[in-house]
């Protein structure tokens, strides 16, 4: 025979064996609820745009600086500053310009000079065999246009490693971001300043962002 007590007892382990079930059959539909919906938030990404992303070049400072090693002004048209291709090319034509002046000046001193030296009588067209007669002062000549020749040269190759290095630099910024929200903001920190156990000293950070 069962008494009331012990059928009293099944009751109650039975009730509290339900409610468990209920408990824990509750947890698992908000677990699947839960999962379902963060499947639904994340989305995947579409083929075509992940195509796109990968298919973006890269803007490389080593084909801008092979690019204006082979044609000064190139360099700079791949990183999309055109305004500098006038600059360069007006300043090669002034030294141009300069490097012809000064080396027919150069080569008419030296064609006085060894006509002056060497005596010759027969019909010249340059002028500084009569305005220059002195030997000394026809050398002098040639020498101060071959400096000016030579400094030009000198120049020209400046201005060319100038071109080169001016379209690697612009190459390596092109994708620099520079933003113009420049913002500062202060945190309260604790410290310990002396490095010594509960010990603390409160104070202020402060964040710039950039």
């Amino acid at each position: 025979m069962v008494s009331p007590e012990q059928k009293h007892l099944h009751k109650g382990i039975f009730r509290a064996t339900f409610q468990e079930k209920v408990v824990l059959l509750v947890l698992l539909c908000l677990i699947i609820s839960v999962n379902l919906s963060a499947q639904d938030t994340i989305r995947p990404i579409p083929a075509q745009q992940a195509a796109d992303t990968s298919a973006a070049e890269v803007h490389s400072p080593h084909k801008a600086t092979i690019y204006s090693l082979v044609l000064p002004g190139l360099g700079q048209a791949y990183n999309r500053k055109y305004w500098k291709i006038p600059v360069i090319y007006a300043g090669f034509g002034a030294l141009a310009y300069n490097f012809t002046i000064n080396n027919r000046e150069m080569k008419k001193f030296t064609e006085a000079y060894r006509y002056v030296t060497n005596n010759d009588t027969f019909p010249i067209d340059n002028e500084y065999v009569t305005r220059y007669p002195d030997p000394n002062d026809l050398q002098r000549g040639r020498e101060f246009y071959r400096r000016r020749v030579e400094l030009t040269v000198i120049v020209s190759t400046a201005w060319y490693i100038l071109n080169v290095i001016d379209a690697a630099v612009d190459a390596h910024f092109f994708d620099y971001d520079i933003s113009d929200n420049l913002s500062l903001r202060i945190d309260p920190v604790f410290m310990m300043p002396t490095g010594m156990q509960d010990k603390y000293a409160s104070g202020f950070r402060l964040c710039l962002n950039l």
